[in-house]
């Protein structure tokens, strides 16, 4: 088992990427930046699934003798907990594999750790006071929703959103939290049925303030296609009335700053509790 002196170790922060959006790639670099600035590990390397650099490709130059591989991931769905790690050698359970040069740490993804509530909750201040008109709305006169992507084809994908809202629910912080989908049911446009209250705020469960919050989500909640399409044009404005509600819509928690505390955190777990599962390739 590695030391929890990181300091001749490799942490590889990886991203889904997207060929089609650029934006999609912004927290993987964020976040990565901020982690070399701080100095804790001997190299900190972007990498993707869809883009370049991809990750195979990052893992073939990196010879420290522990590599901790970070999903910037929202949920243990299909590529984060299936399609990556077994395309990387990593049998179905495993998140240690040893190589002829490297022990590979593969880590839990960070949207399913318990601090990103405190992220969720950072988001939903942020947009409530950066946008009082005409008032900045009080918790408890709010409807709080977590919007997400959801698949019917994978169980896990919603889990870490479900999760949330059952840890927000129990702060009593808001008078109502819900999870929104936009695969899944509920979806986005139900939020105005299910809410009771008529000071709405959706926090976006993505990384990446990419197509799905920035095009997609907008259009579902009733704003005009030409104008969320129009380039150089905010695809949603704080806050907006709609079905005799305001909408406050936040960015997505994937470039909030604290995710950067919460990859470390995934690296500790790695290091205590994964060593012995080790195998060989």
């Amino acid at each position: 088992m590695p030391p929890e002196d990181f300091s001749d170790a490799a942490l590889v922060v990886l991203g889904h990427g997207s060929t089609k959006n650029e934006d999609s790639s912004a927290p993987v670099h964020q976040h990565a930046a901020e982690l070399r600035r701080r100095k804790i590990f001997a190299e900190v390397r972007e990498a993707f699934w869809k883009q370049e650099p991809q990750i195979k490709t990052v893992l073939a130059v990196l010879s420290n003798e522990h590599v901790f591989i970070v999903p910037l991931f929202i949920s243990e769905g299909h590529f984060s907990s299936d399609l990556i790690p077994h395309a990387l050698g990593f049998l179905p359970g495993q998140s240690t594999l040893t190589n002829q040069r490297s022990t590979w740490f593969y880590c839990q993804p960070v949207g399913t750790h318990d601090k990103m509530t405190a992220i969720i909750l950072a988001r939903a201040q942020e947009v409530a006071s950066q946008f009082p008109f005409p008032r900045a709305p009080k918790p408890h006169d709010t409807t709080l929703f977590i919007a997400g992507h959801g698949t019917p084809k994978n169980e896990n994908s919603r889990k870490a959103i479900d999760h949330q809202v059952e840890l927000i629910r129990a702060t009593k912080e808001y008078a109502e939290v819900h999870a929104l989908f936009l695969e899944e049911e509920p979806r986005i446009e139900k939020c105005f049925e299910l809410a009771q209250m008529k000071n709405i705020i959706i926090v976006p469960f993505f990384i990446s303030d990419g197509m799905h919050t920035q095009e997609d989500i907008p259009i579902l909640l009733g704003e005009p296609e030409r104008i969320v399409l129009a380039a150089g044009q905010p695809t949603w404005r704080n806050p907006t009335e709609r079905h005799d509600k305001l909408v406050w819509y936040a960015s997505a928690v994937g470039t909030e700053p604290g995710i950067a505390d919460i990859i470390i955190e995934r690296v500790h777990e790695s290091s205590r509790g994964r060593g012995d599962e080790a195998q060989t390739k």
